[in-house]
């Protein structure tokens, strides 16, 4: 029988109730072969790069407080869902677990920020995964855990590890045998490499492990389940009046996360599509509804105008202090100095003595990125805006979101415009 992929992100497993919705879910599915891949619980993440932070700062007090909080937080959870009497083995792993992290905090980094964050913030997986395999298995769900560090392999660029498909293969074919179990479990977002370290896939890379298991174990169709109800032309939160797309084909999908919309990482299509495996996008909230589907399309597809918007953008421009041309040896000299600080570049303007770019606000790597290009370049950069993208634009939906608005970089395709523009927080209508 075919394989499908589950995917549960934070807000799925976000209390003992979301975990009860996850399980009535999969109950639907529990006679079919599946990998449910599941994310830390929400927030997880968000508290173990503060842990991460007073870690590295030396505040060891402080970082007792928040470590006990997360531990309280996950017991908490496993109480409710199984009950005291029943659940001193989860209780006991999540202890060891919890142990595990603490032994990583007694010693002060001796490492970058980058392996230390992997180390550190990779155990909001391995808390969530617990819980939710005890849970499944108490209520007569079957299940087996798979360490996601056991069967997807890495380099060791930490906090973007690159997979070695061809060992990850051979590594899933060990760990995920459906003669012997139907349903497994296993963590988002985590990795591991050769020499035994856990790297991650950057940050909402749960998506991307569905998509790589997918690839590896020749599924017939990924499912990302999310609290939305299915692909929207753009972020409900941030715009009013959305509309849910019923089909996106890869290709669109691509540009759409290119272009930073949070609703698939950017690099989950990849491995998707090169088998034509289609990923559908549904909500946990109301699983009997249909849901969007990203497929394989030979044919154009009408969309309405779909709207992503980026914050915490700098423009950065640079001009060459001795007023030569910007042209190929500079751009290598420049492009060469973001990768090797791992700097996103969103956009890219030049003209004959000015380079531009529109860049994620990284305060770990963009300071240290801007020093040393002003070796060579006077450096010049705007903080505190917003990229502004729109797919399948037209010039009233353009009037709409840029009017009264500073807009300091634009840029217009056949069918993408994007905009550079102050900030501004909330609903845009």
């Amino acid at each position: 029988m075919s394989v499908r992929i589950f995917k549960f992100g934070g807000a799925s497993v976000k209390s003992a109730e979301a975990i009860r919705n996850l399980a009535q879910i999969v109950s639907q599915y529990q006679h079919e072969n599946l990998v449910i891949v599941v994310s830390a619980m929400a927030k997880t993440t968000n508290n173990l790069e503060e842990v991460l932070s007073v870690w590295m700062k030396g505040d060891f007090d402080l970082l007792e407080q928040k470590v006990s909080s997360i531990e309280r937080f996950h017991v908490d959870t496993a109480l409710e869902l199984i009950g005291g009497n029943t659940s001193h083995i989860l209780l006991m792993e999540l202890r060891s677990l919890f142990l595990q992290l603490r032994e990583k905090l007694t010693v002060r980094p001796a490492k970058n920020y980058d392996f230390h964050y992997d180390q550190i913030v990779s155990f909001g997986e391995l808390f969530s995964t617990r819980i939710v395999n005890h849970y499944l298995n108490h209520i007569g769900i079957t299940n087996k855990l798979v360490d996601a560090r056991r069967c997807l392999r890495t380099d060791t660029t930490y906090r973007e590890g690159i997979i070695d498909e061809s060992i990850s293969a051979q590594l899933c074919q060990r760990e995920f045998d459906f003669s012997i179990v139907r349903i497994y479990l296993t963590q988002g977002f985590i990795a591991g490499t050769e020499i035994g370290t856990t790297t991650t896939l950057g940050r909402e890379g749960s998506d991307y492990t569905a998509a790589i298991l997918a690839n590896l174990l020749n599924a017939s169709d990924v499912t990302i389940w999310k609290d939305v109800e299915g692909i929207l032309n753009a972020d409900p939160k941030i715009f009013v009046d959305t509309q849910k797309l019923e089909f996106v084909s890869y290709q669109e999908a691509i540009e759409l996360a290119y272009c930073g919309a949070q609703i698939i990482h950017p690099k989950t299509i990849k491995p998707i599509q090169n088998k034509k495996i289609p990923l559908h996008v549904r909500s946990f909230l109301n699983s009997n509804a249909t849901g969007s589907t990203i497929a394989h399309s030979d044919k154009p597809i009408s969309l309405p105008p779909v709207l992503v918007l980026k914050r915490k953008q700098v423009l950065v421009t640079l001009t060459p202090r001795d007023f030569s041309f910007v042209i190929e040896d500079c751009l290598s000299k420049i492009f060469a100095m973001l990768y090797r600080y791992r700097v996103k570049v969103n956009i890219i303007h030049n003209s004959a003595i000015n380079f531009t770019v529109c860049v994620d606000d990284e305060p770990l790597r963009l300071p240290q990125a801007i020093q040393e290009l002003q070796n060579d370049f006077v450096v010049r950069y705007n903080t505190n805006l917003m990229l502004l993208t729109i797919r399948h634009y037209s010039a009233d939906v353009i009037d709409k979101y840029t009017w009264n608005r500073t807009v300091y970089l634009q840029q217009r395709t056949r069918s993408t415009a994007r905009f550079v523009m102050d900030s501004e927080e909330g609903i845009l209508s």
